[in-house]
């Protein structure tokens, strides 16, 4: 399995089961995931994102075994943010950027964000954005965090047909018909993490084309059993596992190479 959504360090606020990366890895391992691509918790709040994505690819080479693949976090209201985003693409040889709008103040309306899409765009970068990373309900009083409004998305993959974005836990915030017009709108794949109710996925497949789905566990936030129970409660076929829970994955990573 690829799982296409997992984080590296310690969540802000409180500790989680497995955050220490050789941990992380070996429960992946454990569950039969082969590749997983990770973030960094530490991308949330940190100013000093060149360390933050130098700590990650390092962590991701090192410890990993090569089932860990990184992805950088930008903040393009930080200075020099392009800079990053070519230490991600040449230093680093990640594959893509991890993106946190709600955590770094804009929206994607916001100039500096159809930037970093062209730029992303022009590297063959995949382009993960985290709707959201905390159900509202259990968030700290000082780090309320509204979800990602991903609406202004639609009007800016307009004008570029080739990039690849991914929505990393969307789905307990996206409507039907929203995810239906940006998987038409553009190449545009949702992760299953956060997708609830029984048959969740058999539900979602009813709007989003089958390889615009991806396996997503949010791993460690969530547990990783979570995300292995959706797949089991819903009716699909093999061929419908195949392509969630690596195929979709496995073309997304060699069209982006």
């Amino acid at each position: 399995m690829i799982d296409v959504n997992v984080n590296l360090s310690h969540w802000p606020t409180r500790r989680l089961p497995f955050d220490e990366t050789s941990q992380l890895v070996q429960k992946l391992k454990d569950a039969g995931v082969t590749q997983a691509w990770a973030g960094s918790f530490d991308g949330l709040l940190h100013k000093d994102i060149a360390a933050v994505n130098s700590r990650l690819a390092e962590a991701c080479s090192g410890e990993s075994d090569g089932l860990l693949l990184p992805f950088g976090s930008v903040n393009p209201t930080l200075p020099d943010w392009q800079d990053d985003v070519r230490r991600c693409a040449e230093e680093h040889k990640m594959p893509g950027i991890r993106l946190h709008p709600n955590y770094h103040g804009y929206a994607l309306s916001d100039p500096r964000f159809s930037e970093l899409l062209d730029l992303a765009d022009k590297r063959g970068l995949i382009v993960q954005i985290a709707v959201k990373m905390e159900d509202e309900r259990t968030q700290h009083r000082l780090l309320h965090v509204d979800p990602v409004d991903v609406a202004p998305l639609l009007t800016q993959l307009t004008n570029r047909p080739k990039l690849r974005v991914v929505l990393l836990n969307s789905l307990r915030t996206l409507r039907a018909d929203t995810i239906s017009q940006l998987a038409t709108a553009g190449r545009v794949y949702f992760e299953i993490s956060m997708q609830e109710g029984v048959g969740g996925i058999t539900t979602l497949l009813e709007h989003a084309p089958l390889d615009r789905v991806l396996f997503g566990s949010h791993f460690p936030f969530f547990y990783l059993e979570s995300a292995l129970l959706k797949l089991r409660e819903s009716e699909l076929a093999q061929f419908q596992l195949d392509a969630i829970t690596r195929l979709n994955a496995s073309q997304l990573l060699s069209d982006a190479g």
